[in-house]
């Protein structure tokens, strides 16, 4: 889950090259990683904008703010919580790449970060196989994972999970 907050923008002519400057966002709202948008949409003002870029000018992120944040509450509550051995692992982890990025060239770091990708992603994968070949559902291995929208999010690398697929 991403830990920041992720910001949308809705025009319609994104992509496409025209002369003149790029189109400017009618919108804002709040996004996250797993592939959630928020329903709800804040409208900007430009004419207070003006030229400034949005992370310099006042924009009110309240809105978006509280949008993901109710966001990761549901996501939270709904995940499946570390066994007990397993929830102080990721700190003692950070705090070592933490210390080691100190005194350490950061090729080490990139590589032992590289390594617990690969850990990370094939004990995933095996688990929730696992849970499937157990009769759970793809969204439910999603959810204990904390991916959202698994059928729809085409991150999710739970999203096709199911009896057999494998």
């Amino acid at each position: 889950m991403s830990g920041a907050v992720l910001t949308c923008v809705d025009h319609a002519l994104v992509g496409l090259r025209r002369p003149g400057p790029p189109p400017r966002a009618d919108t804002l709202r709040a996004a996250c990683a797993c592939g959630w948008r928020s329903a709800a949409v804040y409208s900007l003002d430009w004419n207070t904008i003006g030229d400034r870029p949005l992370y310099e000018a006042d924009v009110d992120l309240a809105g978006p703010l509280a949008d993901w944040t109710a966001h990761l509450s549901v996501v939270r509550d709904a995940a499946v919580p570390l066994p007990e051995p397993l929830a102080a692992l990721p700190v003692e982890i950070a705090e070592q790449l933490t210390a080691t990025a100190a005194r350490a060239p950061l090729a080490a770091l990139l590589r032992a970060a590289g390594v617990l990708e690969r850990i990370a992603a094939r004990a995933g994968r095996e688990a929730a196989h696992a849970l499937c070949d157990d009769g759970m559902s793809a969204e439910a291995v999603a959810t204990a994972r904390t991916c959202t929208d698994s059928e729809s999010n085409p991150s999710c690398p739970y999203r096709r999970l199911s009896r057999g697929s494998h």
